[in-house]
C-alpha cells in the first residue's frame, strides 16, 4: 500500500468545539481556520468515558482504550509512597503513534503531549508536558523540571522560549480581557488565571515553531491545553449572560473563552505556513465544551466533577496531500487518530487497535493493511523505560495546576489516604472503560468492590446498578438502587442538620420543619425509571421519570428514557415526541436519533428509521444497536447487501447480539447464498466463538486439525467414536456422507451403496478421471444454501453426499447420521489443484491461505456439530479405509446399525485411484 503523504503534522486543541467555532468563522473571526475546512474535511470527534484529558489524549496517540494502554487518570501513586503524583509518559503500556513511526524509520517530534514526562528519547524532538509550566517570581530562575526535553542537546535552547506569566504586556491580555486596567488584582485573582494560561500556550507555541524551523521531521504532534482551561476558568462567563453570574464579573472576563480561539487561530497560521503544503494536517479534540443552554449550573463536588462540563464531540479537521477536499466525514472516533496517520504513512493497522482508519476522509480509495500487533516489532521505538520514572519533587507544580483546575482534590496529609483516593479513582474509570466498550461482565467486579467501600458515593451506585441491568441481574440492580438512594436521603439529612445549626449558631429563623421533603436527586429518579422499566413496570416507570422531569425538564437523558417507556407501552407517537424533546434541547443528541429509529421501525417507516439511524451514527459510530436498527432499515428497503454491512459493524462491536446473528443467517441463507457464513454465525451462537470475518477486526481461527485428528490404524475394530442422540427407525433417518471436496466422499458412498444402503443420487455428473467410478450427486442438495429442503422427505432411509459446508444449512426437522471424512489438507489440496487443471478452471494460487481458510470451517463445523441433537456423526479417516478398510466398514455398520454387507462394501475400496499422496 503505497503512502498517501511524506509528513504530517498533528496539533491537539484540547475541548475545541464546533458550537463556539462555527459562529466565529461565520462573522470572519477565524480565517485560517475556515479556509483549512474548505480545503479539506471536518466532522464531529466522539470522545470516550470517562471524558478524562490524559486517558483520552492517550487515546488518540494510541488507538487503544485506557484498559490497555494503562493511564487511567490525572495521578498515580508515587513510586517511595511518599503520596501521589502526575500521571507520567511511564504509566503507558503500549506503544504511541511516534514510537511506531520511529521504528519505521520516520522522523518524529512530540511536544507537550498529555501525558509525556519525562520526554521519550525520541530520533526526534519530545518535549513533556511540564515544560510548558513556568511558576515562581519571574525575576528569579525558573528552571523547567528535569527530563523536560529530549534531546538533552537542546534543553538550554527551548528554556529560553519559556514564557512568565509576568512577562506578558497588557496588549497581550486585553484581547482576552478589554477591561483588564479596571480589575483589583489583589481581590480578584482571575486575571492572572488569563495570563497563566495565555503564556503556557505561547510556551508550546514557541517550542514547536522553532522545532519545525530548526530540525528535520517526518511526523510532528504539538497538544495545546489553553482552551481547555480558558473554558474551565471562565466558560461561566462566557455570553448570553445567565443568571446568578454576578453582572461585573460577566462583564468582565466575557471575552476570554472567544480569545483563546482567536488565538490559537492565529497559531495555526503560524503552524500551517511551517508546515507547508507537502504535509498532511489533522487538527483534533479530546472532547468539546458545553457553551448553550446545556452548561451545567454547578459542577459535582467529586473527583473530576468538572468533567460534567464536557460536551460528547470534539472536533476533527484533515487538510493536505491525500485529503479529499469541502467534505464532511460521519462516524469519527478520538481512537481513529492512530490508525488512519497509520494508513496516511502506507503502515498497516494493528489488529488490536480500537480505532479504524477514516478511509473517508482520504482523497482515493484504499484498503488498510493490518498488523496482527506493534507491540511484537522489535527495535528501538523509543518508549518510555517503565523503571524510568521523573523526579516526584518536580512533579508537583503540575500536580498543583490539577488541583487549581478542579480536577483533583488536593493531596490529604496522610499519603496512604491519598494513594488510596488516587487508586480507587483510577479503578473507578477502568470501570467506566469497561461500561463503554460493552464489556460489563469485567466493569462489575470493579464496581462491586467499590460500591461496598464507598457505598455514600451515588456515583458508584449509579454505575453498579446500571452494569447490573445491562447485565440482567434486576434483583442485585433493585438491591443497589435502594441502598444508593438510602444513602442519598441519609447525606441530605445530614447537610440538612448542619445548615439548622449554623443557622441557630447566626441566630436566624430555623427551617420549616412541615415543608415537603425534597425527592431524590433527578438522576436517581431517572434511575429508579431505568429500572422500573427493566421490572417490566413501565407505568410506575413513566411516575417516577416525570417527576425527574418536573425538577430538570431540561436534561435530553430524561426525554431519552420516556422515549423508551413509551415504546414499552406501545405508545408509539408519545415515544416520538419524547425523542423529539430530546433533540429540541440537544439537536446532536445520537441516542435520541437511535430512538426514533427503534420507533420508526415499529410505525414501518423505513426511510425514516434508516434516516435516524444513520444520523446517530454520523454523531457516534460505536453504537451495536444503532447498526442493527440501520440493518433493519436497510434490509426493509431492499438493499442486501447494506443491510449486511450494517449487521456486520454491529457483531464487530457487540459480538454477542445475538439477534444480529440470526438476521445474518437468514440473509445468508436466502438473499445472499453463502452457507459458509451461515456455518460461521450459527458456530457463533452455538459456542460464542469470533466469526471468521474478512474484516478489519477479523479474529484468527484457532489452528486445528482436519475436524478432528486421525486415529492411529491398530488393524483392529474400534469403538465408534460417536454418542448416540436418537434411537429412530432407520427409515426415518437420513444418513449423510460429508467433508471437504477431495476428501473420499465418493469412495464412501460406493462403500455404502454396494453395502446396501440405496443412495439418492443422479446421472447430472458422469463420471470421469478424478471420479471413474462416479460422483455420486444429487443436484437439489446445492439449494440448500438457498433454503429448499422438500427433496430432503425422498432422503430419509438413503444415504446423500452433502459437502462439510452445507451441513449447517441443513433443517432441524429430521435427523440425520453422517459419515464425515478426514484426509490430509495437503492431498486435499493436490486433488482440487488436479482435478481444476483437467477442467481447466481458475485455481487459487494461495494453499496457505486457502488451507487456513478450510481449517478454519471445519473447527466452526466441529462446534457447530457438537451442539446438534438431531445429528449423530462418525468421523472415518481416508488413509485408514484404504489401508484397512475391513475395519473402518465394519466400523461403519456399527454407526448405523442396519443390515449391511460388510464384505461387498469393503471390496468397493480401490487403492489404485489413491494417486493425490
Amino acid at each position: 500500500m503505497p503512502p498517501l503523504t511524506r509528513k504530517v503534522l498533528l496539533i491537539g486543541w484540547d475541548a475545541a468545539d464546533w458550537k463556539i467555532i462555527h459562529p466565529l468563522i461565520d462573522s470572519g473571526k477565524m480565517p485560517t481556520l475556515k479556509r483549512f475546512i474548505e480545503e479539506g474535511v471536518s466532522g464531529n470527534l466522539a470522545t470516550l468515558d470517562p471524558p478524562l484529558s490524559p486517558i483520552m489524549w492517550t487515546s488518540i496517540g494510541t488507538g487503544k482504550t485506557a484498559d490497555k494502554h494503562g493511564v487511567l487518570g490525572f495521578t498515580q501513586p508515587r513510586r517511595d509512597g511518599l503520596g501521589i503524583q502526575p500521571v507520567l509518559s511511564s504509566s503507558r503500556k503500549v506503544k504511541a503513534l511516534w514510537n511506531i513511526l520511529m521504528q519505521e524509520g520516520f522522523k518524529t517530534h512530540v511536544i507537550g503531549w498529555w501525558p509525556s514526562h519525562p520526554a521519550e528519547k525520541l530520533n526526534g524532538v519530545s518535549i513533556s508536558n511540564f515544560f510548558h509550566h513556568v511558576t515562581g517570581p519571574v525575576n528569579q530562575p525558573n528552571p523547567m523540571p528535569p527530563g523536560s526535553v529530549q534531546p538533552e542537546r537542546l534543553a538550554a535552547t527551548l528554556e529560553e522560549l519559556r514564557i512568565h506569566p509576568h512577562e506578558l504586556t497588557a496588549q497581550h491580555i486585553l484581547p482576552f480581557v478589554p477591561n483588564a486596567a479596571t480589575i483589583d488584582q489583589r481581590q480578584d485573582p482571575r486575571l492572572y488565571g488569563v495570563a497563566k494560561i495565555t503564556a503556557e500556550c505561547a510556551t508550546v507555541q514557541a517550542a514547536a515553531t522553532w522545532v519545525m524551523e530548526n530540525e528535520p521531521w517526518d511526523f510532528m504532534a504539538v497538544y495545546f491545553d489553553a482552551i481547555d482551561h480558558y473554558c474551565h476558568g471562565y466558560m461561566n462567563f462566557h455570553p448570553p449572560y445567565r443568571q446568578g453570574i454576578p453582572r461585573k464579573l460577566f462583564e468582565n472576563y466575557q471575552d476570554v473563552v472567544t480569545g483563546g480561539y482567536l488565538f490559537h487561530d492565529m497559531m495555526l497560521e503560524r503552524l500551517l505556513d511551517l508546515a507547508g503544503p507537502e504535509t498532511t494536517v489533522i487538527l483534533c479534540s479530546d472532547h468539546g465544551f458545553h457553551s448553550d443552554h446545556l452548561r451545567p449550573g454547578s459542577v459535582p463536588d467529586e473527583p473530576a466533577g468538572p468533567v460534567i462540563e464536557h460536551r460528547n464531540y470534539g472536533i476533527i479537521a484533515m487538510h493536505g496531500p491525500g485529503i479529499a477536499k469541502d467534505e464532511l466525514i460521519f462516524g469519527a472516533s478520538l481512537l481513529d487518530i492512530t490508525p488512519t496517520i497509520l494508513s496516511l504513512f502506507g503502515l498497516p493497522v494493528g489488529a488490536d487497535m480500537d480505532g479504524k482508519p477514516l478511509v473517508s476522509a482520504f482523497e482515493r480509495p484504499m484498503i488498510p493493511k493490518v498488523i496482527e500487533s506493534w507491540e511484537t516489532v522489535k527495535g528501538d521505538s523509543g518508549m518510555m523505560n517503565k523503571e524510568q520514572l521523573g523526579d516526584p519533587w518536580a512533579e508537583q507544580a503540575a500536580l498543583e495546576q490539577l488541583v487549581e483546575l478542579g480536577y483533583i482534590d488536593p493531596p490529604d496529609q496522610d499519603a496512604q489516604k491519598a494513594i488510596n483516593s488516587c487508586q480507587r479513582e483510577s479503578k473507578f474509570y477502568l470501570a467506566c472503560t469497561f461500561l463503554y466498550k460493552n464489556a460489563h461482565s469485567k466493569a462489575l467486579p470493579l464496581l462491586e468492590e467499590l460500591f461496598e467501600e464507598q457505598p455514600d458515593q451515588t456515583r458508584f451506585g449509579l454505575r453498579l446498578a446500571k452494569c447490573y441491568q445491562m447485565l440482567g441481574k434486576i434483583s442485585e440492580a433493585r438491591e443497589v438502587t435502594d441502598r444508593t438512594i438510602s444513602a442519598w436521603e441519609e447525606h441530605r439529612l445530614e447537610k440538612e442538620r448542619e445548615i439548622r445549626e449554623k443557622t441557630k449558631e447566626l441566630g436566624q429563623p430555623e427551617i420549616d420543619s412541615n415543608s415537603p421533603p425534597q425527592r431524590p436527586a433527578p438522576a436517581l429518579d431517572l434511575l429508579q425509571g431505568s429500572l422500573l422499566l427493566a421490572e417490566g413496570k413501565p407505568e410506575e416507570a413513566l411516575i417516577a421519570l416525570q417527576r425527574a422531569q418536573k425538577a430538570l425538564p431540561r436534561m435530553p437523558a430524561l426525554h431519552l428514557r420516556l422515549g423508551q417507556t413509551y415504546l414499552r407501552m406501545n405508545r408509539l407517537q408519545d415515544a416520538e415526541e419524547a425523542l423529539f424533546q430530546a433533540l429540541e434541547i440537544d439537536p446532536e443528541c445520537a441516542e435520541a436519533f437511535h430512538g426514533l429509529s427503534t420507533v420508526y421501525l415499529r410505525m414501518r417507516y423505513y426511510q425514516e428509521a434508516y434516516e435516524a439511524a444513520a444520523t446517530s451514527l454520523g454523531l457516534i459510530f460505536h453504537n451495536p444497536s444503532a447498526h442493527y436498527n440501520l440493518g433493519e432499515a436497510t434490509f426493509r428497503l431492499g438493499d442486501f447487501k447494506g443491510a449486511e454491512t450494517s449487521w456486520l459493524n454491529c457483531i464487530n462491536q457487540a459480538p454477542g447480539m445475538k439477534k444480529a446473528h440470526d438476521k445474518l443467517i437468514t440473509l445468508y441463507q436466502r438473499f445472499l447464498p453463502d452457507p459458509l457464513k451461515v456455518l460461521e454465525h450459527q458456530c457463533f451462537i452455538a459456542e460464542k466463538i469470533i466469526p471468521y470475518q474478512n474484516t478489519l477486526k477479523g479474529e484468527q481461527p484457532t489452528k486445528n486439525d482436519n475436524l478432528r485428528p486421525e486415529k492411529e490404524n491398530t488393524g483392529r475394530i474400534t469403538e465408534v467414536d460417536c454418542t448416540k442422540k436418537f434411537n429412530l427407525p432407520s427409515a426415518e433417518v437420513i444418513t449423510i456422507v460429508s467433508g471437504l471436496p477431495r476428501s473420499g466422499t465418493s469412495m464412501m458412498m460406493q462403500i455404502l451403496t454396494q453395502g446396501g444402503l440405496p443412495p439418492l443420487t443422479d446421472i447430472l455428473r458422469e463420471a470421469d478421471t478424478n471420479n471413474p467410478k462416479g460422483y455420486y450427486e444429487f443436484e437439489p442438495v446445492k439449494s440448500l444454501s438457498r433454503g429448499q429442503f422438500d427433496w430432503l422427505q425422498d432422503a430419509k432411509g438413503k444415504v446423500v453426499k452433502v459437502i462439510a459446508q452445507l451441513l449447517p444449512a441443513l433443517p432441524t426437522n429430521y435427523h440425520y447420521r453422517i459419515i464425515f471424512m478426514q484426509r490430509d489438507m495437503n492431498e486435499i489440496l493436490q486433488s482440487q489443484r488436479t482435478m481444476l487443471a483437467e477442467l481447466h478452471r481458475k485455481q487459487e494460487e494461495n494453499s496457505q491461505s486457502l488451507a487456513a481458510s478450510y481449517q478454519a470451517q471445519l473447527t466452526r463445523l466441529e462446534s457447530f456439530l457438537n451442539k446438534q441433537s438431531n445429528m449423530e456423526v462418525l468421523h472415518i479417516a481416508h488413509r485408514d479405509v484404504l489401508s484397512n478398510p475391513m475395519a473402518q466398514v465394519q466400523r461403519v455398520a456399527t454407526f448405523l446399525d442396519i443390515p449391511f454387507d460388510t464384505e461387498n462394501a469393503a471390496a468397493a475400496v480401490d487403492p489404485s485411484l489413491y494417486r493425490a499422496k
